[in-house]
Formats: C-alpha cells, structure tokens, sequence
C-alpha cells in the first residue's frame, strides 16, 4: 500500500526541483520515484510540479506501466518506468527544462564537452545524447532508456534533460550541477577551458556516485 506520508514526500520533492531550484517551469518536466519493487510514483499529465498536490500523484506498475489509481501520469512515464527498471540501483527519474542546458540542447553544442567543473564527473559521469523525438512517443521512451541504462544524464536534443539518482537530492543536486556546467559553457564561448583530461579520468575512477559529500 502507498501511504500518504510517501505522496506527500514525493510532493515535497516536487516543490524542491521545481519551487526551490526553479529545474521546471508550470508543466514542463516530470519526475518519478520507485517506492517499492513493483511500484512507482510519477507526477500527473500536465502537472506543475512547483504546485503539485497528492492528488496529482499516479501510482505505476513498473513492469508493464499500468496504471493503479484514478491519476492519469505523466505522457512520459514509460521512460521513466523503463529507466527504473533498467537501473535497479537508481530510484529517482527527473525530466527537467533548464534555461540553459535546453539552449545547448538547441544549438549545435548540444554533444559540448561538459567537464567544465569537477562536480560534472564527479556527481554525473559521462552525459548522453538523444536525438530529437516526439514527447510521449515509444522512441522517445526506447531512446532514453537506452541512454539511461548507462549514463545518469542524457540531453535530449531540442527538449530537455532527462537525469536519473539514488535519492531526490542526489537527483536534484545532479540536474542543478549540470545546468550551472551549461551556463558556464554558454557564457564563455569560445574561451571556454574544459577540466584538464587526466583531472576528469580521476573524478570519474573515484569520485562517481557520490550523492553528497563535495569534491
């Protein structure tokens, strides 16, 4: 049985990424959460995470996506599903539309090295690319999840991002990271200066999968 005092974390998470760290704006993004092994909950259709309500909270299969209350998801929970199912040792999936990591999404910078800052390797790893798909389509969830399987975070060109963690604040500190590496890139432009590549190789052996602790 989901209990209210699950909904109403997972709500509280909601208003965090969206309220507090401004990572979606009214209904765009989604995010899920896998409350046991056989469940998720994921945010409803056209929801705005900032305001959302346990109301607003669909309860998931995730072996087949059926859908186990009178909530209609989110049209992009079968990758958010299909990403929970392929990473066990994950249980967060944010979709989310940052300012500026969507303007690289946009551009021709979306596949830009983003090892600007430590806490790129250090929190994420190396970042996929999708390329653009119709939102809510099967090759849109088969591409993410794809992507997913073996990165924490994939752009999906001409869309958004699409990031996956242990907890909500690993999850969320991982899309804040990532929009402030974007912001980076796009201020400095061509004077942009990447991490040194033997610096990265270093975060990436020992530092990946830290959900807390700095650099």
């Amino acid at each position: 049985m989901i209990t209210d005092r699950q909904k109403r974390a997972f709500v509280a998470a909601c208003h965090r990424a969206a309220g507090d760290y401004g990572l979606m704006r009214c209904s765009s993004g989604n995010m899920s959460w896998r409350v046991d092994a056989r469940r998720m909950l994921v945010t409803a259709t056209r929801t705005w995470l900032a305001d959302i309500r346990t109301n607003q909270v669909a309860i998931v299969r995730l072996i087949d996506g059926t859908v186990l209350n009178h909530c209609k998801p989110s049209v992009e929970s079968d990758f958010h599903a299909g990403v929970l199912r392929a990473r066990p040792d994950r249980d967060v999936v944010l979709h989310f539309q940052t300012p500026f990591a969507t303007t690289l999404a946009c551009s021709a910078m979306a596949s830009a090295r983003f090892n600007v800052i430590p806490e790129i390797p250090y929190y994420i790893g190396p970042i996929a690319v999708v390329p653009y798909l119709p939102p809510g389509s099967a090759e849109l969830a088969q591409g993410v999840i794809r992507a997913l399987t073996r990165h924490d975070l994939a752009v999906l060109r001409n869309h958004g991002q699409v990031v996956v963690g242990q907890t909500f604040d690993d999850t969320i500190q991982k899309a804040v990271f990532f929009e402030l590496a974007c912001e980076i890139i796009v201020r400095a432009g061509a004077g942009l200066r990447p991490l040194p590549k033997a610096a990265t190789a270093s975060l990436l052996r020992h530092q990946h999968g830290k959900s807390r602790a700095g650099p």
